[in-house]
């Protein structure tokens, strides 16, 4: 016979447990218990409690804040569950000092608390400024589309919901005759009698629910020029359908602004819009007040985001604000001659093999910044340039000569590249660079889309944009996957921008316990 070490579960045995020995130096546990005890200050909080001179004393909510945010950071965010935790698990017990706060406790903290939330998030972004973490040179802004706690069925304009009412209406007249027939039946049939009477009581509420919500509430206008109705939620009327990669969903767009540096992100916000170009204004003016208002400086830093924010409105916004935005178009893709090359092997199955050509030439127009709207330029050394003259040719297409000040390009570092013939800049007769820009006869007026293409499609344009999808997409990675968010448990836009701005608060701390002070 095997022989195996005995076991008897009817045993009791005494541990000692230090709580704070549990949480070990270079853990995220250890780095949230720090930086809250340490760095935070929690007194926002104290505003809403009314109990100093009556009444049970309150859970701290540097208790609740401990909990949340581990419980978020491991995908885990039923207050159930969370308080299951802090029953069971030594972690949960060491941050919570062995306590344990009913769930109801932790499901108000995380829904009704939006403002501190958004004050422990900028504490947090000010710190990660104090410890050198924040590049402030090029942020790179994104959205990621997620359900809601509303169901997409639920939605409609008011014809549609009136028209839906209608129907149910027909249908509860429908079972009740049938209830009457089956009341005067002398077989009764108690089963189906209990079946058609649940049937009668779910349409009325659901009836019931329409017919309050319409008279109620009004029709919800969308922000475009014609400003047409757009889609009303009766759940959670703030949240909006949105179309995605995996199909139309009931949700809230959660915007991220990130740092190129170390991939902070420096602003979060939930928006219940299908459509990503009416955000970007909101959210530029967002970054630059906070950035004010907290005294974090920033030196013209650029901007980058996808095509889906790009659009004429936000073009001159970026223009006449001047902010050094890098926005590309529906079509940038098709412009650039690498995306052709890559389409054509593809379709050849064969691998890119070779070296290109490297040809020498000065450095093309498209370098220039031209501002077709103001009739400007700018030199790559970002130097003015003087229009020299303007002209129609006999097919009527017109033609900017625009020159470099000739003091400007003989004492210019770039000379050697920029000009085909550097030495007639050293003489008093010589000229500056000279370059050329051509609008077609018949072509639209042009306008700031136009303005950003031509940045876009530059190689020092190409060569910025290329950086967004690196900075910005890591953090959704990171949020989506390893901390498990696919879906907002909460209602309403002022909740869901509380619990969307919990994880990235999540994500900041892993920073600063990753490259702050915490990681020396």
């Amino acid at each position: 016979m095997p022989k195996f070490i005995p076991y008897d579960p009817n045993q009791s045995k005494m541990v000692v447990i230090n709580y704070a020995d549990q949480l070990q130096a270079g853990t995220f546990e250890f780095a949230i218990n720090h930086i809250i005890d340490q760095h935070l200050d929690l007194t926002i909080f104290h505003p809403r409690y009314q109990n100093d001179t009556g009444g049970r004393p309150a859970y701290d909510p540097a208790i609740l804040l401990k909990i949340i945010l581990f419980a978020y950071s491991k995908g885990i965010t039923s207050s159930r569950e969370i308080e299951w935790c802090c029953e069971t698990n030594i972690i949960f017990k060491a941050l919570s000092c062995d306590t344990v706060p009913h769930f109801t406790t932790i499901a108000s903290f995380v829904s009704g608390r939006a403002e501190e939330i958004e004050a422990l998030f900028e504490q947090v972004l000010l710190i990660c400024d104090e410890q050198g973490l924040l590049g402030k040179e090029l942020f790179a802004l994104d959205g990621c589309k997620m359900s809601s706690n509303a169901a997409k069925e639920w939605s409609g304009t008011f014809k549609e919901l009136e028209q839906k009412r209608d129907k149910i209406k027909r249908q509860i007249h429908y079972y009740i005759k049938e209830h009457k027939k089956l009341d005067t039946n002398d077989t009764r049939e108690d089963e189906r009698r209990q079946r058609t009477e649940q049937a009668i009581d779910t349409l009325n509420k659901a009836h019931d629910k329409i017919d309050k919500f319409l008279k109620t509430a009004s029709p919800r206008k969308g922000k475009g020029k014609q400003n047409k109705e757009v889609k009303s939620n009766i759940t959670d009327n703030e949240s909006a359908k949105m179309t995605t990669s995996k199909g139309t969903i009931q949700g809230y767009n959660g915007i991220a602004t990130v740092d190129k540096k170390h991939q902070i992100i420096v602003d979060a916000q939930a928006f219940g819009e299908g459509q990503e170009h009416h955000t970007l204004q909101p959210v530029l003016n967002t970054v630059r007040e906070r950035f004010k208002r907290l005294g974090i400086d920033t030196h013209d830093p650029i901007i980058t985001a996808d095509t889906g924010y790009a659009n004429e409105a936000n073009m001159q916004y970026l223009h006449e604000n001047g902010i050094n935005g890098y926005i590309p178009d529906s079509q940038f893709r098709k412009r650039d001659p690498k995306f052709d090359e890559q389409k054509t092997n593809h379709s050849m199955r064969r691998p890119i093999t070779g070296k290109r050509k490297v040809t020498t030439s000065v450095i093309p127009a498209t370098e220039f910044d031209f501002n077709p709207v103001k009739k400007t330029c700018r030199c790559p050394a970002n130097e003015d340039m003087w229009l020299r003259s303007e002209l129609i040719d006999q097919w009527g297409h017109t033609k900017f000569f625009f020159e470099g000040r000739l003091s400007k390009c003989r004492a210019c570092e770039r000379k050697h590249r920029c000009m085909r013939n550097p030495d007639s800049a050293n003489t008093r007769k010589g000229h500056g660079r000279q370059v050329s820009f051509i609008i077609a006869k018949g072509q639209r007026a042009p306008n700031y889309t136009d303005w950003m293409k031509r940045r876009v499609d530059s190689d020092k344009g190409k060569q910025i944009y290329s950086h967004r999808m690196s900075v910005v997409e890591p953090v959704f990675g990171n949020i989506g996957t390893n901390k498990r968010l696919n879906r907002f448990s909460l209602r309403g836009k002022k909740k869901v921008q509380g619990q969307w701005q919990l994880y990235c608060l999540i994500h900041n701390l892993e920073k600063l316990k990753n490259y702050g002070e915490l990681a020396t």
